[in-house]
C-alpha cells in the first residue's frame, strides 16, 4: 500500500525560498548575456571597427566557452561539490562582464566573451542543486523553473538590449551583465547551501577534456564561420574532420579510462540520448528563429515591401512574448510531468515550436502575427526545456547529474549553432536585387519563408523524438516493511 505524501515542512519551504530564486537569477544571468548581443553585432562591427564577419567571433567565442566549460564544470560539482562549481561559472561571467566595460579592443572583447561563457555551467550545476537540496516534491517545479529561465532570460535580453541602446552606448549592454553577475554571485553565495560531495570515489579525466574541447571547437567554429568561408572551402571541410576524427577518439577514450568524464555507457541510455537529441533540435529552432525572426522585423519595409523598419528595441519587444511564454510554460511543464510524467510537455514542445514558426511562414504581414508566433514558439520551448531534465534526472544516478544535464546543454549549444548557421545560408542564399545606390544584400521574402518552413520541420522532428524514449516508471523503495511510491518523476528510473 503506497504511503501518503508527507506535507512540506516550515524547514523545507525556508529551503525552496531560499535556493530557488537564487539559481534562478543565476541562469536568468547567463540567458540574458549569452543572447544580448546578438541584435547589435551590425553596430558593434561599425563602432570597433571590424567586418562583419570577424565581428560574429563575439557569439562564436562564448559558444565555443560554454560547450567546453559546461560539461567540465557540470562534471567538477559531481566530485567537488556543486555550490563551488557554481560561483566559479558566475565569476566567470563577472570577470568577462568587467573586461568588456573596461575595453575598447575588439580583441579583448572577445576575450571578455570567452570569460563569459563559463556560466554555461550554470544551467547543470543549478539542477543539481535543486536535485540535493529542494524537498522532493518540489524537485519537479524547481527544476522546470530554471531549465524555462533560459528562454525567458534570452527573449528579455533581447528586449533590454534595445532598451539600453536607446539611451546609452553598447557598454551599457556589459553593465548589465555585470550587475546581474554580482547580484547572482551574492545570492549563491549567501543563501544556497554548501552540498556535500557525491562521489568522492571519482577523478579527473583530463585527456577525455581535452579531447571533448578539441572536437566542440572545431565543429563550432566550423558551424559558426562557414557561412563567411564557405561552406565547401579547405577551412570549413578541414575542421568538420578534425571534429569527427576528435569526437571519435574522444570517444573510445571515455570507455576505456577508469573514472572518464562522460559516462559513454550513461549518454547512450536511450533516455539520455534522444532527449539529448531532442535538445539539439530545441537549440536549433530557438536560437534560430530568434535571429530570423529579428532580422524580418528590422528589414526596412519601403524598400522590400515586406518587415516593419523596426528598431533594435522594437523588435525585441516583438519577441518579448516568448519570453512570457517562457514563463507560464515553467509551472505548466511541472504540472504535466507530475501528473502524466516528461513526454508529454517535451512533445507539446516541439509541435508549438513547429505550429508557431509555420504560423509565420503563412502569415507575417502585420506585427501581430509575430506577437502571436512568439509567445507560441517560447511556450513551447519553456515545455521542452522543463521536460528534458526529467528525462535525464530519470536515467542517472545523482552523482552524474551535473555532468548528464550539462551534456544536454551543450547539445543545445550545438544546435542553436547550427540553426543560426543554417537559417543564416538560407536568407544569404537568396537576396534581392536592389539597385547600385542601396548598398545592402537584403534577403527576399521566399527566402524567410523558407527558413521559418525549416525551422518548423526541425521543431516536429524534435517533438517526434520523445516517442523513443521509454516511459518514466516510479521506483518504489520499502521503508519499515511497507512499500513507498517515489512519486517524483526527477528522481524516477526509467526502463532505458
Amino acid at each position: 500500500m503506497s504511503e501518503a505524501p508527507q506535507p512540506t515542512t516550515a524547514a523545507e519551504k525556508q529551503s525552496s525560498a531560499r535556493v530557488l530564486p537564487a539559481l534562478i537569477l543565476a541562469m536568468l544571468s547567463y540567458s540574458v548575456v549569452q543572447t544580448a548581443v546578438v541584435p547589435i553585432l551590425p553596430s558593434l562591427a561599425r563602432e570597433l571597427d571590424v567586418s562583419s564577419s570577424s565581428v560574429t567571433w563575439l557569439m562564436t567565442a562564448n559558444l565555443l566557452s560554454a560547450a567546453v566549460l559546461t560539461p567540465l564544470l557540470g562534471r567538477f560539482g559531481d566530485l567537488r561539490g556543486r555550490k563551488p562549481m557554481l560561483l566559479i561559472s558566475l565569476a566567470g561571467l563577472v570577470a568577462g562582464s568587467a573586461l568588456a566595460v573596461s575595453t575598447h579592443s575588439f580583441t579583448w572583447l572577445v576575450v571578455a566573451r570567452v570569460l563569459q561563457g563559463a556560466a554555461g555551467g550554470v544551467m547543470p550545476l543549478a539542477i543539481s542543486i535543486v536535485r540535493d537540496e529542494l524537498p522532493r516534491q518540489k524537485v519537479t517545479g524547481g527544476v522546470a523553473a530554471i531549465s524555462a529561465s533560459m528562454g525567458v532570460g534570452s527573449g528579455l535580453g533581447l528586449v533590454a538590449t534595445g532598451l539600453l541602446l536607446e539611451h546609452w552606448n553598447y557598454k551599457s549592454i556589459f553593465w548589465m551583465g555585470l550587475l546581474f553577475g554580482l547580484l547572482a554571485v551574492a545570492l549563491v553565495a549567501f543563501r544556497v547551501p554548501s552540498d556535500p560531495v557525491t562521489d568522492k570515489d571519482g577523478g579527473a579525466d583530463p585527456l577525455g577534456a581535452i579531447t571533448l574541447a578539441g572536437w566542440l571547437s572545431a565543429l563550432l567554429v566550423a558551424v559558426s564561420q562557414g557561412n563567411h568561408w564557405g561552406w565547401t572551402s579547405t577551412k570549413t571541410l578541414g575542421l568538420f574532420a578534425v571534429a569527427a576524427v576528435v569526437a571519435l577518439i574522444w570517444g573510445i577514450v571515455e570507455t576505456k579510462v577508469s573514472h572518464p568524464l562522460v559516462d559513454m555507457k550513461m549518454m547512450s541510455r536511450p533516455a539520455v540520448a534522444f532527449t539529448n537529441l531532442s535538445g539539439l533540435l530545441i537549440g536549433f529552432g530557438m536560437y534560430g528563429s530568434f535571429m530570423v525572426i529579428s532580422n524580418f522585423a528590422q528589414t526596412p519595409e519601403k524598400i522590400t515591401h515586406y518587415g516593419f523598419t523596426a528598431t533594435v528595441l522594437h523588435a525585441g519587444v516583438m519577441l518579448l512574448p516568448s519570453a512570457i511564454g517562457s514563463m507560464v510554460a515553467a509551472p505548466l511543464g511541472a504540472l504535466l510531468i507530475s501528473r502524466r510524467g516528461p513526454k508529454l510537455p517535451l512533445v507539446l514542445g516541439g509541435v508549438l515550436g513547429a505550429v508557431a514558426m509555420a504560423y509565420l511562414a503563412l502569415r507575417h504581414s502585420h506585427e501581430a502575427d509575430i506577437y502571436i508566433s512568439s509567445a507560441i514558439f517560447g511556450l513551447g520551448v519553456g515545455l521542452a526545456f522543463s521536460a528534458m531534465p526529467a528525462f535525464i534526472n530519470g536515467a542517472v544516478p545523482a552523482e552524474q547529474s551535473g555532468i548528464a544535464n550539462g551534456m544536454n546543454s551543450v547539445l543545445r549549444t550545438v544546435g542553436g549553432a547550427i540553426g543560426t548557421a543554417v537559417l543564416a545560408a538560407i536568407l544569404t542564399g537568396d537576396t534581392m536585387k536592389l539597385p547600385p545606390q542601396i548598398p545592402l544584400a537584403l534577403p527576399t521574402l521566399d527566402a524567410y519563408k523558407h527558413s521559418f518552413w525549416t525551422a518548423a520541420a526541425v521543431c516536429i522532428v524534435a517533438g517526434a523524438v520523445p516517442f523513443l524514449i521509454r516511459t518514466v516508471k516510479p521506483t518504489v523503495t520499502v521503508l519499515g516493511g511497507s512499500a513507498r511510491q517515489d512519486s517524483s518523476p526527477e528522481l524516477a528510473k526509467t526502463d532505458a
